[in-house]
């Protein structure tokens, strides 16, 4: 499997049978997607940096709630939770994504805006790769981010949706997670290229540069 960041909270992740991108983000927001193609897109939420589907190739089959989704052998859970702390009064509702392909299981928190309750835990259940906000602003704030990060104890945490040197709105760097998260130094990588067999036995994490 090979995951590349397009930018914010989009990711294209390229497995052996289907090809999926996460909450495709509007050009204004500083990302140029370049047209990816993917068989499934999910969209967390509706807001223009989380659903431009007009970017995405291909035709993709989009999911944009709740539930569960079996494609072509690409198993989807669609988990409800908020885009706030005050069930969704304030921003509306986000969809949080598990999949599972490739013998592994991945975690896209979207726009989660609370903490995890053990509900949540429970429903979201052993992940291999999680996909984590730690821009803050908009969504959990950082000590929220690595309290889910001791709760869910993924293999592999790759930090998005955080303020890039093109990124044209307000959200905290990475280095505020990194710190937090008392890394001191990573390089990013252009692209993570995982198998099952390869996941780590403890965490670590993958900063990605946005292609």
């Amino acid at each position: 499997m090979d995951i590349i960041w397009l930018g914010h909270s989009c990711f294209l992740i390229r497995g052996k049978e289907r090809t999926i991108i996460t909450d495709p983000c509007h050009p204004d927001l500083g990302y140029h997607l370049g047209d990816p193609e993917a068989d499934i897109v999910t969209l967390s939420h509706f807001h223009r940096g989380h659903s431009y589907t007009e970017g995405v190739a291909n035709d993709p089959k989009q999911i944009k709630s709740a539930g569960e989704y079996e494609i072509g052998g690409t198993f989807i859970t669609g988990i409800a939770s908020f885009h706030d702390n005050k069930k969704g009064e304030v921003r509306g509702k986000n969809t949080i994504y598990v999949v599972e392909m490739d013998g592994m299981t991945l975690c896209h928190l979207g726009d989660l805006g609370h903490p995890l309750d053990s509900h949540l835990i429970e429903e979201i259940g052993d992940i291999g790769i999680l996909f984590l906000p730690v821009g803050e602003v908009s969504t959990i704030p950082i000590d929220t981010a690595v309290e889910i990060v001791r709760q869910l104890e993924p293999a592999i945490v790759i930090p998005m949706h955080y303020k890039t040197e093109v990124f044209t709105g307000n959200l905290s760097p990475v280095g505020r997670f990194l710190e937090e998260m008392r890394i001191r130094e990573l390089e990013a990588k252009s692209k993570l290229s995982i198998t099952s067999s390869s996941l780590p036995g403890s965490t670590q994490t993958v900063v990605l540069s946005h292609g």
